[in-house]
C-alpha cells in the first residue's frame, strides 16, 4: 500500500475473476511481506493468501507478472512445473550484486535465464513475466526499461 494510491484492499479481497492479470512488484515487500525469502532465502514461505490467488490466476490462464526480487516467489509457488523465470544474471558482480537469488529459483525446481536488463523473461506456456527490475544495479531509467518489459510482456499474452 506504500505505493498504491486510493482505496486500497486487503489482499484476500482480490478475486482473479475480476482481473485480466497480476503484477507483483518487487522489493522489500515482496521480501518480507508477501514471502520471507529475505531472511529464509530458498527456504521461504509465501504468504498463504498470495500463494492461492496465484493459483488461482494461472488456472484460469491469466498472465502473471513479477520483477526484481518477486519471481523468487513465483519459483516457490510455480517451481515444480519448471516454470521460466530471471532476476537478470545468475553471475554475481557489481551490475547484478543480488545474482545469487537465481541460485534460489533453481533449487527451487524453476529454471533462470539470462536477460539484459530491458529485457523480460517470458514463459509463454505459464504465462509468467519476469525481469530483474533492482535486482540489476542501474540506473533509473535502466529500471523503467526493465519493468516495462515485464508489463508489455504481460500484456503480449493478453492478445
Amino acid at each position: 500500500a506504500r505505493i498504491a494510491r486510493g482505496k486500497v484492499k486487503a489482499l484476500d479481497e482480490c478475486d482473479a475473476g475480476d482481473f485480466d492479470a497480476l503484477v507483483i512488484p518487487g522489493g522489500f515487500g515482496a521480501a518480507k511481506n508477501l514471502s520471507d525469502f529475505a531472511s529464509k532465502g530458498a527456504d521461504l514461505t509465501v504468504d498463504s493468501t498470495l500463494e492461492e490467488i496465484m493459483r488461482k490466476f494461472h488456472s484460469q490462464g491469466k498472465p502473471i507478472g513479477l520483477s526484481c526480487i518477486a519471481p523468487t516467489i513465483a519459483a516457490k509457488v510455480f517451481g515444480s512445473i519448471g516454470c521460466k523465470l530471471t532476476v537478470g544474471s545468475d553471475v554475481e558482480s557489481e551490475k547484478y550484486p543480488f545474482a545469487g537469488a537465481a541460485g534460489a529459483i533453481k533449487s527451487l525446481g524453476a529454471h533462470h535465464q539470462t536477460c539484459e536488463p530491458n529485457e523480460a523473461c517470458i514463459d509463454k506456456e505459464n504465462k509468467i513475466v519476469s525481469s530483474s527490475a533492482y535486482m540489476y544495479a542501474g540506473l533509473p531509467h535502466e529500471i523503467d526499461d526493465s519493468v516495462r518489459a515485464m508489463v508489455e510482456g504481460v500484456l503480449s499474452l493478453l492478445a
